[in-house]
């Protein structure tokens, strides 16, 4: 801000005693003094406060000033409050030294002229750094990701500003990671894909215990479902509190970090053609050894852009083979999904797009990925997908050479079926799951799935509707227990009495008997697909 600004309207009521030609001097900051000696303390720039007591007699106003003027101060500011008006010699003094002198009345309290000025340096600033991040947009482009943590730096540097880059499943691309604990980033995606899915106008604001969040999409694709892979620009604080030149500040930089997603996804056509042609070679039966030269020119792409070397056996290892559908989401979106929060497994992930749905082929990590893992990581996306929304994935057991992932293929489309068996809008089957009965419910039709399990449990819901007798949840606990009567009473907290009664009259309602191992099958099998 001017010396200026502090007689514009809207201004603390000061008035001007001195030097009106020199009220365009840039003011940088304020010091409040009553020092006879304060020139020690002045760096430059600085609106001075005082309330004079410094000044004991006329002679004092010269050497004052001076030491102001030598300091690099831009204007004086005198308190009324304490002395009374301010004094001819002071005026006198600030005519010589033509330093700006405003007179603050007694009624403002140095507080408020401080609040004021700060506000408008703050403004001004944010407004040179809106330039700044808007001039670097091309820079930050061809530098990567690095780039993005500079101009970050810089705003929590010179405007006291942290900000994150996050993905739609809580990894952080850029900014102070240690600033921001795994359950708030969890906790902000997580409003960001719910306010994005329910079409709120950004930003996006969010209260967590830690403090209160600002969230702006970083994208420049408006299509559906972008935003369960697009990245999401975090700031601490609320942006709509803040002045309107530093709400362009989030605006721009929101847009440079659209920009460098799409660089991002520039570089990564190359990967995705080379993607789609191993999913071809797995779905022709190719030769493994065509099937094992593209993983490893793969890989060597891989390695070039890490800047190492690709190894000689890199296509040799042990993989997994990922199947992937999405309900209710548009074409491609699947693919995208996992392009993005698969970089947290494996940076050297083959994602192949088809239709709705998605095949990954991913080097083995030394511990087994999968069904857990993939199912805690995908776990944010809930939030951004719609009543009909869901994603469904499978996983293969590694395949130890390229031979193997034709099987492996077919396993985790085998998964992927029981995945989508069950209820939840993400839901991950593993290999293990393949050899329980968990694979032979997934292939029987839903018109005989619902006639089972309501032959059975049917009229035990119907009684437990009528008579809140908790039969089914009795049900599952005796099964659970491997139909031990004292095991299966304690986890109820009921009597042994009370659960024969309960089993007796299961057993009346079906006409089953559950000391018969036939019967318990069948119960069990309707409670799954229940």
């Amino acid at each position: 801000m001017r010396v200026r600004d502090l007689l514009a309207p809207g201004a603390p009521r000061l008035r001007l005693l001195a030097a009106e030609d020199e009220l365009d001097r840039q003011v940088s900051g304020v010091m409040t003094t009553d020092l006879h000696d304060p020139g020690r303390y002045l760096h430059g720039g600085e609106l001075v406060l005082t309330g004079m007591l410094w000044r004991t007699a006329p002679e004092d106003s010269e050497r004052f000033v001076r030491t102001l003027a030598a300091g690099g101060a831009v204007a004086l500011a005198a308190g009324e409050a304490e002395v009374g008006p301010v004094p001819e010699d002071l005026i006198e003094a600030c005519r010589r030294h033509r330093m700006p002198l405003l007179a603050v009345p007694d009624d403002i309290a140095f507080s408020t002229l401080t609040e004021f000025i700060g506000r408008q340096v703050s403004a001004d600033r944010a407004a040179d750094l809106a330039a700044l991040v808007d001039r670097h947009r091309m820079l930050v482009s061809a530098a990567g990701g690095g780039g993005l943590d500079a101009v970050l730096d810089l705003l929590g540097g010179d405007l006291d500003l942290d900000c994150w880059v996050l993905t739609p499943t809580g990894r952080v691309i850029a900014g102070p990671a240690e600033h921001l604990s795994a359950e708030d980033r969890d906790q902000l995606v997580r409003a960001h894909l719910a306010a994005q899915r329910q079409r709120r106008r950004p930003p996006h604001r969010a209260r967590l215990v830690s403090g209160s969040y600002s969230l702006l999409p970083a994208t420049a694709r408006p299509e559906e479902g972008a935003a369960l892979s697009d990245w999401v620009l975090a700031i601490a604080g609320d942006v709509t509190e803040w002045t309107t030149k530093r709400q362009q500040l989030a605006e721009n930089l929101a847009r440079l970090v659209a920009a460098e997603r799409n660089r991002r996804d520039e570089g990564r056509r190359l990967r995705r053609r080379i993607a789609d042609e191993v999913l071809t070679l797995l779905q022709r039966d190719a030769d493994p050894a065509e099937i094992s030269r593209t993983l490893y020119a793969s890989s060597a792409m891989a390695a070039r852009y890490e800047g190492t070397e690709p190894e000689p056996a890199a296509s040799e290892g042990a993989w997994l083979v990922l199947s992937a559908e999405g309900t209710g989401l548009p074409e491609g979106a699947v693919r995208s999904i996992l392009e993005e929060a698969l970089t947290d497994t494996s940076d050297r992930a083959l994602v192949a797009g088809a239709g709705t749905g998605a095949v990954v082929v991913l080097p083995a990590p030394t511990t087994a990925v999968p069904a857990d893992a993939l199912r805690e990581l995908l776990g944010p996306l809930e939030a951004g997908l719609g009543s009909a929304g869901r994603i469904t994935l499978g996983v293969s057991a590694p395949a130890l050479e390229a031979g193997g992932l034709r099987g492996a293929l077919e396993e985790a489309r085998h998964a992927r079926r029981i995945a989508a068996a069950r209820v939840g809008r993400v839901c991950v089957a593993g290999p293990e799951e393949l050899a329980s009965h968990v694979l032979l419910l997934a292939a029987v039709p839903d018109e005989v799935r619902r006639a089972f399990r309501s032959r059975l449990l049917d009229k035990v819901i119907a009684y437990d509707i009528e008579h809140q007798a908790d039969l089914v949840r009795t049900l599952e606990a005796f099964l659970r227990s491997d139909g031990s009567w004292t095991r299966c009473a304690a986890q109820l907290h009921v009597h042994v009495n009370t659960l024969r009664y309960r089993i007796g009259r299961i057993e009346e309602l079906t006409g089953r008997d559950l000391s018969r191992l036939e019967d318990r099958v069948d119960f069990y099998l309707a409670l799954e697909l229940a």
